[in-house]
């Protein structure tokens, strides 16, 4: 970012293009050079800009009116997490396998549009009619959670619930690919924010469960049922509360972790990998060692998009982007012993709602990891902007939909509802 600030220092419409593009690569960029252009009249401009914005996120007063928003997000939110409660249901767990997902991009929804003050019914009638449609699909599904197509739907409803809340998220702009690339940081910076609330949440709760303990009162259930539960599902909320008034605070912790943890997870694939031959453990015959094989390369996928993400938000550094390349890499070869595992259970065992979903997942995230590879390729080695892998990310987001959407509406009718 530093070169082409550099060599566009004379050039308004495109420094503002890139400043649009990237507001935080930018800022590090044009701060790291200022005093390499600082004699030019534009640069002065762009200096008295940023700072005036710097001094604008420092300043920034929470209203009365964010935290009323704040209040009622939340306690609408506890107020249906608690449903199961108010009226007694039998079978809990079944409404939490449909419902929980709903229940919680509801609550963040609903906060991002009173917060974005969202007012026009062209805008909220198809967030609201998706959020009561699906809501209506999913419980008129079999009441059960031992067949696999129901499950999966229970699984990949959080995902469609999420897509719908990115949409509320960029402001209904799907044709903004930079928006996109903001709801992916976002997402990267809210699971940081809530792990935090989370651990303090924790640390809270015991201190107050062991507090009346010692006075001889005995609050354990009733302060899981009634505070816990509902701090639970209000974490997302004011994580996102924070996230949008202290930018700051978010913009400085998220770099780090994403630098921190890049190379620890590239240290524990390569060693897995390593184990993984000398173990003599193999995903072919063993289903729940697959299951595990899986889960660790969704969250493989997890940290090397969100450290893209981040790591476009400061200045380039050849050793991030290279981590992040060889991890990708890394990467590719898990999800290729992990689709090879799954097509031999396919020819042992036939095909099973479970086996094509796993076999569905693996396909596109190989397929989005060669893109991401060929992308830092061209960064580490082709002068390319760490920025394009984030557009490429974001490009790929439909596809996930796609296959979302087919899993839910698709598989209880392809395969009979088993």
């Amino acid at each position: 970012m530093k070169e082409i600030i550099k060599e566009n220092i004379n050039d308004p419409e495109r420094l503002e293009q890139l400043f649009h593009d990237d507001r935080k690569a930018f800022e590090s960029g044009f701060e790291e050079v200022y005093s390499e252009i600082e004699k030019s009249e534009l640069s002065k401009f762009w200096k008295i800009r940023l700072d005036y914005n710097k001094l604008q996120d420092k300043v920034k007063k929470i209203s009365f009116p964010d935290i009323l928003i704040l209040l009622f997000a939340c306690v609408v939110t506890g107020i249906l997490i608690k449903i199961p409660y108010i009226l007694n249901f039998q079978n809990m767990e079944v409404f939490y396998a449909k419902n929980a997902g709903i229940i919680v991009f509801s609550g963040l929804t609903l906060f991002t549009l009173l917060s974005n003050t969202v007012t026009d019914l062209k805008k909220l009638i198809p967030v609201i009619a998706a959020f009561l449609l699906l809501t209506l699909y999913v419980n008129l599904l079999p009441a059960v959670t031992d067949r696999d197509s129901i499950n999966l739907v229970y699984i990949h409803l959080p995902l469609l619930m999420w897509v719908i809340f990115g949409m509320v998220f960029i402001g209904f702009d799907l044709a903004d690919k930079t928006k996109r690339i903001g709801f992916i940081r976002y997402n990267g910076d809210l699971a940081i924010l809530m792990a935090v609330l989370v651990i303090s949440g924790g640390i809270l709760t015991g201190i107050t469960i062991n507090l009346f303990g010692a006075i001889g009162l005995n609050i354990e259930d009733f302060y899981t049922k009634n505070i816990g539960i509902v701090g639970a599902v209000s974490v997302p909320i004011v994580a996102t509360f924070i996230i949008r008034n202290y930018p700051a605070l978010t913009n400085k912790i998220a770099p780090v972790i994403a630098s921190l943890f890049s190379p620890l997870v590239l240290i524990t694939a390569v060693a897995f990998l390593v184990a993984l031959t000398i173990s003599g453990k193999d995903p072919y015959s063993d289903r729940d060692f697959l299951i595990l094989f899986n889960a660790m390369l969704l969250g493989v996928m997890a940290v090397i998009v969100f450290s893209v993400s981040e790591t476009s938000t400061t200045s380039k550094e050849k050793f991030k982007e290279m981590i992040l390349f060889v991890l990708s890499i890394t990467t590719v070869i898990i999800d290729l012993i992990a689709l090879s595992a799954i097509f031999y259970r396919l020819g042992t065992f036939g095909i099973t709602p479970n086996r094509l979903a796993v076999l569905g997942s693996n396909i596109l995230v190989l397929g989005n990891l060669t893109l991401i590879i060929i992308d830092l390729y061209k960064v580490n080695f082709k002068k390319a902007l760490i920025s394009e892998v984030e557009l490429t990310i974001a490009k790929y987001l439909p596809v996930y939909l796609v296959w979302t959407l087919l899993v839910i509406l698709g598989f209880p009718l392809i395969f009979g509802m088993k």
